[in-house]
């Protein structure tokens, strides 16, 4: 059976997992055949979640925003797993600028993907941390932004801490990095990956094989980091890859968000997704199909753990 997959990025460190397994033909035993959609086909311009909308890819990986956007505007799309246990997004400001925390944005030119929320997510940061929360926004292109950052285009904008961060410690740049529970901002899990329940209802078994393939080849990567980042740039084959170095160096950070602390690969916890629902709804960031405040959402119809495979990782005696 063919599987379409809809990546967020180019391929990266987030992605390994799904490499390996093509690598090391777990899909093929398993009888599916998996198609890598990057959005560089397109310069971006089709999300992924909007593949899966128009039927041009079966699975999409997404932030959790996605999923509650959809589902708000009657698309049933469903989270199945999330590539991370927890959050390995930051807020980064570059040390010689002088913006140490937060509430120093004040007044300053945050660099925004213009993503969902993400501007009242940045402004309720800052008032936790004692500003008023102005700021004005840029909005480049977002293969664009994190170089806007390095040219002080912007004063700050939000990074993923095992590829920029990374970055930036291979390449000798201090930042400093604002994580959102740090300062009272309960966000959801981000990359996740999503299909309709009617799919995944429809395709549960192979939905079944496909994580259980995937699940082996990112607990490979916990194990073995290095060989996996290796495995990823080999069968990616893809220009962005270009440092087998710097893949390593970033898959040893982000290898440790991979499992949660039962050793599980993909599962979800309602609590996280409910805090994070939670909060958007007390601020009435949801809205209806007609404008007005959504004033309750039940989190467990935005995600399921029923197609992941129950066992972590083995242990060692």
């Amino acid at each position: 059976m063919l599987v379409r997959l809809a990546l967020d990025w180019t391929p990266n460190t987030n992605h390994t997992g799904f490499y390996v397994a093509i690598a090391q033909g777990l899909y093929q035993k398993a009888g599916l055949e998996v198609q890598m959609i990057t959005p560089d086909q397109d310069n971006y311009q089709t999300t992924p979640a909007k593949r899966v909308a128009q039927g041009l890819a079966d699975l999409a990986i997404d932030p959790s925003e996605s999923v509650i956007s959809y589902q708000i505007n009657g698309l049933p799309l469903v989270a199945v797993a999330t590539l991370l246990a927890r959050d390995a997004s930051t807020i980064a400001t570059l040390q010689r600028s002088g913006i140490e925390r937060p509430s120093q944005l004040e007044g300053k030119i945050y660099g925004s993907y213009n993503a969902r929320y993400e501007d009242e997510i940045i402004r309720q940061m800052m008032r936790n941390d004692g500003a008023q929360g102005q700021f004005s926004t840029r909005k480049p292109d977002r293969l664009s932004l994190w170089q806007a950052l390095l040219d002080q285009q912007v004063d700050a904008t939000w990074i993923f801490h095992p590829w920029e961060g990374v970055e930036a410690l291979t390449t000798g740049i201090a930042l400093n990095e604002f994580g959102l529970a740090d300062y009272g901002i309960p966000y959801g899990y981000s990359p996740i990956l999503t299909a309709t329940s009617d799919w995944a209802t429809q395709h549960a078994t192979p939905l079944r094989q496909f994580l259980e393939a995937t699940s082996q080849g990112f607990r490979f990567a916990v194990e073995q980091p290095d060989q996996a980042a290796s495995l990823l740039w080999q069968t990616a084959n893809q220009a962005s890859l270009r440092d087998l170095n710097f893949l390593q160096q970033s898959q040893r950070v982000v290898s440790s968000y991979y499992l949660n602390e039962l050793g599980q690969w993909g599962w979800m916890d309602g609590a996280i997704w409910q805090q994070f629902i939670n909060w958007l709804l007390e601020r009435k960031l949801l809205k209806d199909k007609t404008g007005a405040p959504i004033e309750q959402m039940d989190a467990g119809k935005l995600f399921t753990n029923e197609y992941l495979p129950a066992r972590g990782v083995p242990t060692q005696d």
